[in-house]
């Protein structure tokens, strides 16, 4: 049977993200990969808003709105209101965030190794392919394309 792109997705992400959850698991942490984009956007500057890490993680802002909501919900970081505009959240790690930095950097080490090795191996580096599929789609979205392609066959 011939997989669609979405259907081919969704199962590269399942194969990627339940390794990588396994990997966590194995080093004690109870700690999703959905985070992991959150926490390095703190690691490098904070406090931020949600608007920043969404921008800094490369992640829609909904999606970064509920990560940090769960992240809070496990203690990981901390949202309060903003001095300038209370509507704003200021995002920070807690200590216990803090204290799992040296293991998830550890892991996320491996995890760096895991995807070097899968790019040598494969006849086009995963990592390159999707930068440039990523770009493609910025410059000009899939909506625009399905658009363009309805309107062709009707």
């Amino acid at each position: 049977m011939n997989r669609g792109l979405g259907t081919q997705l969704r199962h590269l992400i399942e194969l990627l993200d339940g390794a990588v959850a396994d990997s966590y698991a194995r080093a004690g942490l109870a700690y999703r990969p959905r985070y992991t984009p959150v926490m390095r956007a703190l690691i490098a500057q904070e406090p931020l808003t949600i608007g920043q890490i969404a921008r800094q993680a490369g992640m829609t802002q909904p999606a970064a709105t509920q990560t940090v909501a769960l992240m809070v919900k496990e203690g990981l970081v901390s949202a309060e209101a903003g001095d300038a505009d209370g509507r704003q959240r200021l995002v920070r790690l807690t200590g216990q965030g803090r204290s799992l930095l040296p293991r998830l950097q550890a892991c996320w080490r491996a995890t760096q190794h895991a995807a070097n090795a899968l790019d040598a191996e494969l006849p086009y580096p995963l990592s390159k392919v999707l930068a440039e599929a990523i770009a493609a789609l910025e410059r000009h979205p899939f909506a625009e394309r399905i658009s363009e392609q309805t309107t062709l066959t009707s």
